[in-house]
């Protein structure tokens, strides 16, 4: 039977000494919703353990929502100047993002979250608290075991199985993909319903091992803003704010999108209007964690699934920059594996990945089977 609370300690271990690294004398902000005090209990003793000091924040969805649907833009204007000054102050911020409900958030508008998104979460969190040691963790709720069709007791499992993953071995087994990335011009996706061009020329491959999200595994770049060219269709669906869209397919020109298809059109369109960036790249990607092996609806296990790439439209991280700013972050996912239509990645006319998995000797080690 599993030990669900020495998992929870070794989990919360993790987040503290090895994704943030926390020193004697720092301030760690916990933030968390639908989150059982049990686990926030024993993140603060971990914490405190180091010498540092623990600042919970408490903030559920269903509280949100119901903040979402009695405020005004002057209201997240009100609440960024009370939280900003929190947010500069400390050294970490552990985030932990349980859901009793995913869909809690589907009746706020997208003009309210798109206002909430510009005013309140680009300034406190993609200008302050990403350039601080921070790390993100979806706690694993029954109502998310209940989505992925799991036993309570299965799915914990997998859980712990993906978040305490050996991150130390995969950061350095992903090493030669990070030179290769860096050293390509131009890469080429193609699927049975993708076709798409971009370069990716003389910017840095980041290493994603356990520092920033758990559960981890990915290596990202960026996209030369104007450079995208072609069309594609991801195959993974995408859950924003309680919307879900399938079936998403974008057309790029020089890019930008220029066209675009799937269901819940509108409110993917109020996401593209939200600002100048929001139709232009800021993130490619591979996924590489071996356990996530199937779509779970819920961005952070999703965007490592084995045999999957990713691109987000919006704003580009500072540490991989390319121009491209907005208050949208919207990752979006496409597996290539046999089973989903397969598809071939080039790098500069070269083929190095194959339905879903890498093909150039020195990059096998990170097909699923090898990271196990």
């Amino acid at each position: 039977m599993l030990n669900r609370i020495e998992k929870e300690r070794e989990l919360a271990q993790k987040l503290v000494d090895y994704s943030c690294n926390v020193k004697s004398g720092e301030k760690v902000l916990i933030t968390y919703s639908d989150t059982p005090s049990s686990f926030v209990e024993i993140l603060i003793e971990t914490i405190s353990k180091k010498g540092a000091i623990p600042v919970p924040f408490r903030l559920d969805r269903i509280i949100k929502r119901r903040l979402l649907l009695n405020s005004k833009a002057e209201n997240f204007e009100y609440y960024k100047n009370i939280v900003l000054p929190i947010m500069q102050s400390v050294d970490a911020v552990i985030l932990i993002g349980g859901s009793f409900n995913d869909f809690e958030l589907s009746d706020i508008s997208y003009e309210t979250m798109g206002d909430f998104n510009k005013i309140y979460v680009e300034p406190v969190h993609f200008k302050v608290r990403c350039q601080k040691k921070w790390v993100l963790l979806r706690y694993p709720t029954p109502s998310f075991a209940q989505s992925c069709g799991l036993s309570s007791e299965k799915f914990y499992r997998f859980f712990f199985d993906v978040c305490t993953l050996d991150y130390s071995t995969l950061n350095k087994k992903m090493t030669p993909l990070q030179d290769l990335m860096q050293k390509a011009d131009l890469v080429h996706i193609v699927t049975p319903t993708t076709d798409i061009t971009f370069s990716i020329k003389g910017m840095p491959a980041i290493k994603c091992s356990g520092e920033c999200n758990i559960p981890d595994g990915e290596i990202y770049s960026a996209p030369i803003k104007d450079s995208v060219n072609g069309h594609i269709k991801f195959n993974v669906p995408a859950v924003d704010n309680g919307f879900e869209f399938n079936d998403i397919f974008l057309k790029f020109q020089d890019g930008k999108i220029v066209d675009f298809d799937c269901n819940n059109k509108s409110a993917f369109e109020t996401i593209l209007d939200t600002d100048e960036g929001s139709r232009y790249l800021g993130e490619f990607a591979f996924g590489l964690n071996p356990y996530c092996t199937n779509p779970l609806k819920d961005i952070l296990f999703d965007e490592k699934m084995t045999g999957s790439i990713h691109l987000a439209i919006g704003a580009s991280y500072d540490d991989c920059f390319n121009g491209n700013t907005s208050a949208v972050h919207l990752d979006l996912i496409l597996s290539l594996m046999p089973k989903n239509g397969g598809g071939k990645i080039y790098f500069d006319d070269e083929l190095i990945y194959e339905n879903g998995k890498f093909i150039c000797p020195n990059l096998v080690d990170l097909n699923a089977e090898n990271l196990i």
